[in-house]
């Protein structure tokens, strides 16, 4: 059994979504979280996650949107969804100039309290902003009871060992499969009840479609350099992550 827990199932570089599931399904893939990149891609995936087996969804803002005016209000109400099992992807981008540290900062504290009080986890997205994200996640460790998940994770080994001492788990996706991913100590580090598999599509694509759009059924090569990394059986691999899946995103049972 696969389970891809990112994917953005509504890009402009796809065709039909309901291709990818095929695919998806004829790959192995059994469940699969589309997530939100702002409220219209956060309803468009409810849509999707309620008329597919298999589908569930996370909504959010991402951090990119911060310096727009956004009503939160909307993506709470998304929450009362038995298929929502997560809010994200939030959390900080430093990457692109210009930014504001700050409004991004309180976009993502603001989401993490609408998370709290819906009592679910959180999908964060970090990237260049390892000190920043950090702080938050420490000065808001009361409200992280839920979980958080470190999507798509790229940072240091140290950076890991500080956001397991805060309870997180850690989601990797295709990077791992280039030759310059410079990732196996970590993914050895991480305990195996912390780990799961993403695709984020449609980026991130794995070897050996490099050049193409990503898509649900390259989890398979996610699967296959994780096993490979912590030199344990396909199986084996697969059992954890489905365990982990299930232990993180609680809500997922209870909609089956």
């Amino acid at each position: 059994m696969l389970i891809d827990s990112h994917a953005h199932l509504d890009d402009n570089k796809y065709g039909s979504y309901l291709e990818l599931l095929d695919r998806f399904k004829k790959a192995g893939g059994k469940y699969l979280i589309d997530v939100g990149f702002d409220l219209t891609g956060s309803v468009a995936a409810r849509e999707r996650a309620a008329s597919n087996e298999g589908v569930f969804f996370a909504a959010g803002i991402h951090p990119q949107e911060a310096d727009k005016e956004i009503d939160l209000e909307p993506i709470t109400g998304l929450l009362a969804d038995l298929r929502c099992v997560a809010v994200g992807e939030i959390g900080l981008d430093y990457h692109y100039e210009p930014y504001s540290s700050k409004r991004q900062i309180e976009l993502f504290v603001r989401q993490i309290e609408i998370a709290c009080a819906a009592q679910l986890p959180i999908i964060i997205h970090s990237r260049d902003a390892s000190r920043d994200m950090l702080e938050t996640l420490k000065g808001n460790k009361s409200l992280l009871g839920n979980g958080f998940l470190m999507h798509c994770y790229s940072e240091s080994l140290q950076q890991a060992k500080n956001y397991l001492d805060l309870g997180g788990y850690f989601a990797f996706g295709g990077a791992i499969t280039f030759k310059n991913a410079k990732k196996d100590d970590i993914i050895r580090y991480i305990p195996k009840d912390r780990l799961l598999a993403e695709t984020d599509c449609p980026y991130m694509t794995p070897v050996p479609h490099r050049g193409k759009a990503n898509e649900p059924s390259f989890i398979t090569y996610v699967y296959d350099k994780i096993a490979e990394i912590r030199g344990e059986s396909r199986e084996t691999t697969e059992s954890i992550i489905e365990e982990n899946f299930f232990t993180f995103f609680k809500r997922a049972k209870r909609a089956l």
